[in-house]
């Protein structure tokens, strides 16, 4: 599996090809600008979100749902990386983080 810690994504222009793999009510309370909420828990049945053409950076709370998920997605053909840290590592290291509900958070 494929990974890239949260410093070395940033730097990199690909907001809208990160899929936040966390609860709704998670996601609510701090979130990277532009990642898509695609919880774990709703994963299968919205699968068909995820883009095939390009290039997905899967992040959760600390690495682990996110893990699993890109598994999940590396066996089915897609090119996905998982987010080492998750949003904690990111947070950590310094990062922008968008704070409280959104619509798309509402999803």
């Amino acid at each position: 599996m494929e990974s890239i810690t949260p410093a070395v994504l940033s730097a990199l222009d690909v907001a809208g090809s990160i899929i936040d793999v966390r609860e709704v009510d998670e996601v609510a309370g701090v979130r990277i600008a532009g990642s898509v909420n695609i919880p774990m828990s709703a994963f299968i049945d919205r699968i068909e979100e995820v883009p095939l053409d390009e290039t997905v950076y899967v992040l959760c709370a600390v690495g682990g749902r996110s893990a699993q998920v890109t598994t999940y997605l590396d066996q089915r053909g897609y090119d996905v990386v998982n987010v080492d840290g998750g949003i904690i590592g990111w947070e950590r290291a310094g990062l922008a983080v968008e704070r409280g509900s959104t619509p798309e958070a509402a999803q």
